[in-house]
């Protein structure tokens, strides 16, 4: 109790609601050392084929396509999860949820979250002379210190988890925002109900409760106000900043305003993605009005587009997991198929970053006869940041992601060698390496499908030898390679040594293991008596 009071007494509230260490005013009108700045935008549950410059049929995306144009497009860009909390531990500590505890989501009544002895991108940059705030959807602990203000971050703006958890939400709906409960009746009334059945969606503003339950269809708007905000304040600080951007879209409830002249189905899903891109666009808008030529703005996703909500899913483009498909199940979130981790990303630095530049997955050298990848991974956000910088990574661990800057600006053309995919609930143990990508060859030793629209579930299948597909010439995952066949035979050991290469070194790692363990206390609740709700209004 004393180190938490310690902690909040280390914290000073500006009157205009921004949140700071109380030494950063000491700061104030000193000239920047010229640290670039970091705007880090992930979208939830987005398609790889939401994104217009991904897939022609997609044509509501029209400000992240300009950045586009303007910048850096990453075709083989990868989540390091393919489900909320695991995907978000990953980019803030560079480490895959084996090595730092995350493997699954947490839950409204968790008591834990992102384990205490990891390091988290807002830590390290705080240490290196930064401003730091986080913006939406946090989903990695909310109980005491687990909070965003105790986990790097300055200030603090958003929702605890995602947001149907509280609302009822049945599958394949996309329920309004949903009101709270008659008093005294909340427990008691059935789920079909259209209340609030446990809890009512916390909004916090750094460490108070200042909207519960929260008007989701407002959400968006506030969300780019405090996002400017922050941008504005942070830019004449004197010091460079970092902003985190948990966006709600493209998760189920959705928000927006259907057309008229969207095709049946489809209305809701199209007018989110229009919404989340005007968001984004307000965002940029606002960095190249107050710091256009020293911030690096990286856009990209979570993980796939969740099937189980039928036409509220966003598009999967030409990864379709046929061979999934047939044996059942969805091949996309929660999922090691292509659909599942395979996301947009866009990066945008006028005058570093190259202009409408494609990375492409695939390149051949004429002195090689094999391919090398130029794929990379939301691991690879936490290194090149903490390079660009001019910080020093932590001590004692080791990290999944790569530094590249240097493919940023447009000097370097190759990425990862190798990717690994945890199982992230479709099939398997959580967090367990169970698909090995290497260059273009992608080999599966666990198999399954998520649940599908119709609410079907793949069978969980163990492969030895391993289903091992080759990307370049099947994208949608459709025919595995002949176990006989000299390719598959050439490929398989070479797959065994990398996977055997990292699970030794991760034996040989600090590893973490996060607190699973739930209690109703935890649960956030605007009460001025409880200890994890500290409540303005009601």
């Amino acid at each position: 109790m004393g180190w938490l009071f310690l902690k909040v007494l280390l914290v000073g509230v500006s009157f205009s609601g921004f949140l700071y260490p109380a030494v950063e005013f000491c700061f104030h009108g000193e000239t920047r050392d010229q640290k670039p700045n970091f705007v880090i935008i992930l979208a939830d549950d987005m398609g790889w084929g939401d994104l217009g410059v991904n897939w022609a049929e997609t044509k509501d995306t029209a400000r992240l396509d300009k950045m586009a144009a303007e910048g850096m497009r990453f075709v083989d860009f990868h989540a390091a999860a393919s489900t909320c909390s695991p995907s978000r531990a990953s980019l803030l500590t560079g480490r895959l949820g084996i090595r730092n505890g995350v493997t699954h989501n947490f839950a409204v009544t968790s008591v834990g979250g992102l384990p205490l002895n990891e390091t988290t991108l807002g830590e390290v940059l705080q240490q290196a002379g930064y401003v730091t705030g986080m913006i939406g959807k946090w989903h990695l602990g909310h109980h005491g210190s687990y909070h965003p203000n105790f986990r790097g971050f300055d200030y603090y703006f958003g929702i605890p988890y995602s947001h149907d958890m509280g609302c009822t939400d049945s599958p394949g709906y996309n329920h309004p925002p949903c009101p709270a409960c008659p008093l005294g009746k909340g427990p008691s009334r059935p789920p079909e109900r259209d209340c609030y059945t446990d809890l009512a969606l916390p909004l916090y503003e750094n460490l108070a409760i200042v909207e519960q339950p929260v008007n989701l269809s407002s959400l968006a708007q506030k969300y780019a106000e405090k996002a400017t905000q922050f941008i504005q304040r942070a830019s004449t600080s004197g010091k460079p900043f970092l902003l985190y951007m948990g966006l709600a879209h493209m998760h189920v409830p959705l928000s927006g305003t259907p057309l008229s002249a969207d095709p049946p189905g489809r209305r809701a899903y199209r007018a989110g993605l229009r919404e989340m891109d005007s968001l984004v666009g307000q965002i940029k808008d606002k960095v190249d009005r107050t710091a256009k030529e020293n911030t690096l703005l990286w856009f990209t996703g979570d993980n796939g587009p969740w099937a189980q909500k039928c036409e509220l899913a966003g598009s999967v483009g030409p990864f379709t997991g046929s061979w999934q498909t047939h044996q059942g199940g969805s091949p996309a979130k929660q999922t090691t198929w292509e659909a599942g981790h395979r996301v947009p990303a866009l990066a945008y630095w006028p005058g570093r970053v190259p202009v409408n530049v494609t990375s492409s997955a695939l390149l051949r050298y004429e002195t090689q006869t094999i391919l090398r990848l130029r794929s990379f991974s939301v691991l690879d956000i936490f290194p090149t940041v903490v390079a660009l910088a001019r910080a020093s990574l932590p001590l004692g661990r080791h990290f999944d992601g790569l530094d590249v800057s240097e493919v940023l600006f447009g000097g370097l053309q190759t990425g990862h060698r190798v990717l690994f995919h945890p199982n992230s609930g479709a099939a398997g143990e959580f967090g367990a390496l169970q698909t090995v990508r290497l260059q273009r060859h992608k080999a599966f030793y666990v198999t399954g499908g998520a649940r599908a629209c119709d609410g079907g579930i793949g069978p969980q299948q163990y492969h030895e030898p391993p289903l091992i597909f080759n990307l370049e010439d099947d994208v949608a995952e459709a025919v595995p390679l002949e176990i006989g066949s000299a390719e598959y035979q050439t490929i398989l050991p070479r797959i065994r040594q990398v996977l055997a290469g990292v699970l030794q070194d991760i034996a040989d790692d600090n590893v973490s293991r996060a607190d699973y363990t739930q209690d109703p206390l935890a649960a956030p609740c605007c009460n001025p008596h409880r200890v994890v709700c500290r409540c303005q209004t009601v």
